[in-house]
């Protein structure tokens, strides 16, 4: 699989680092350590040299309660940030947001995907991504859908295929290539704990899609809310072992926190994956 934005390639033949950069003052996990442009260029460095092959930027926070704020304030966040990254660094760049406004003056600025968690619900977002024919992140979140009510009787899988069947359907039929796509089951989005697990556990009945997987685990309440921890810092464990898991199943990109720990995570099961395909005797 490959994806292709800004006559750049990025090849998926290996599981690739999302390195998530939150230039907010209230992220649920890291909020207000890089809403500076010079934390945030740091931080961009660290997670370059760690080895990240796309780094994630977000400017408005969507943890529950979170203060909503203008498109002006979001772009005031994001852009500069953008620009910079192009100017400084040469890596892939994804665009965290639900807004057509945003998501414009961020491919302007140098973005590579439109990450966004209300898959491209508002108005003008679908002709946008369009236009631009770059790939989009199409998140399962339910949260989005008036009429939902979450059943912890539903087959969380059935519930996922169906819901990216028909997006994926939508998307083509709006001009959006299906090659561009990327599916997110959409971890902790109007989901129980046992959906978030059960989902974990079935990553490998998404691939029928044909599309790279991305997967959003790290620091989640789903692992807070299972071991009992409170602190987002304090889930790496957890993270590390959900991340493991994912690679276990041949995901694509998985974003987090902790690049440099989920990097030696991932070497570690390519080399495991390497020692299944060896023969001996």
């Amino acid at each position: 699989m490959r994806l292709f934005a800004r006559d750049s390639c990025l090849v998926l033949s290996n599981t690739k680092v999302m390195g998530i950069l939150n230039v907010t003052p209230d992220s649920f996990s890291d909020g207000g350590k890089y809403n500076s442009l010079s934390s945030a260029l740091l931080q961009v460095k660290n997670m370059i040299n760690a080895g990240a092959n796309i780094i994630d930027v977000g400017g408005k926070s969507t943890r529950p309660g979170a203060v909503n704020i203008s498109i002006e304030e979001e772009l005031e966040r994001v852009i500069p940030v953008i620009e910079a990254i192009t100017k400084n660094f040469d890596i892939w760049i994804s665009i965290d947001t639900s807004r057509t406004e945003v998501m414009k003056e961020s491919l302007r600025a140098g973005a590579h995907i439109i990450n966004d968690i209300h898959s491209l619900s508002e108005d003008g977002a679908v002709e946008l991504a369009a236009m631009n024919n770059y790939p989009v992140c199409l998140t399962h979140n339910p949260i989005i859908l008036s009429s939902y009510k979450s059943s912890k009787h539903e087959n969380i899988i059935d519930v996922v295929n169906i819901y990216f069947s028909k997006k994926i359907a939508y998307y083509e039929k709006s001009g959006i290539k299906k090659n561009n796509i990327i599916l997110d089951p959409g971890f902790g989005f109007g989901k129980s704990l046992l959906h978030n697990y059960q989902l974990l556990a079935n990553l490998k009945k998404f691939h029928h899609f044909g599309l790279p997987l991305l997967i959003g685990v790290s620091r989640k309440s789903m692992i807070g809310n299972l071991l009992k921890i409170i602190n987002p810092t304090d889930r790496l464990v957890g993270s590390i072992s959900c991340a493991v898991i994912a690679l276990m199943q041949d995901i694509q990109i998985i974003r987090v926190h902790d690049v440099k720990e989920t990097l030696e995570a991932i070497n570690i099961v390519n080399t495991v994956q390497k020692m299944k395909e060896c023969s001996y005797g």
